[in-house]
């Protein structure tokens, strides 16, 4: 089983990058699936512009980097989104990616790590709604860091009990991911 890690945010400066590195290096000491980080930054998604719905385009998309995208996404059968939360509410750019697919996503499962300056968890909320669509089940577990107190001059530096909170969404995200595909 294979699970992407989606760092979220594009930004100049993001602290999306350190929070998917700390996921992956805590997913990396299991043995029960394969992690891979899979950073939106790197595949330029335009925006969504295309006449064709992208659930009826049966994985043929006109972009180039959105095929791209749709090959990464469609070879996972779960994710963990590394979301931040920008004026209370889901990240424009992986909303746009997340919109410019459409089967790769339906049936899989998703973890949510966020970050904000109330720990991202208006995001999160949103998000549920949203994957919903895709008939995406979540876990119940999230990771929520808070900007004021895990984010500063020396980077990022999740609070000892973040080690514990991840392991959990991990747990729970391992686990119906191999009930959905057993």
């Amino acid at each position: 089983m294979k699970i992407g890690i989606i760092i979220g945010s594009i930004r100049d400066g993001r602290s999306g990058a350190a929070v998917g590195a700390w996921v992956a290096e805590n997913a990396a000491q299991r043995a029960d699936a394969e992690f891979e980080v899979i950073d939106l930054k790197s595949f330029d998604v335009p925006l969504l512009t295309s006449a064709t719905v992208p659930a009826a385009a049966k994985k043929q998309y006109e972009s180039e980097n959105v095929q791209r995208w749709s090959t990464a996404i469609d070879a996972c059968d779960g994710f963990v989104f590394v979301t931040p939360e920008y004026n209370h509410g889901v990240p424009g750019a992986l909303k746009n990616a997340v919109d410019s697919l459409g089967s790769e996503w339906f049936g899989k499962t998703v973890g949510f790590v966020s970050y904000g300056a109330d720990g991202g968890v208006r995001a999160v909320e949103q998000w549920r709604q949203i994957v919903a669509n895709f008939q995406m089940l979540d876990v119940r577990a999230q990771v929520s860091l808070s900007l004021f107190a895990e984010f500063g001059t020396d980077g990022f530096t999740p609070l000892d009990r973040r080690t514990g909170e991840l392991k959990t969404l991990l747990d729970q995200l391992v686990g119906l991911t191999a009930k959905v595909n057993a």
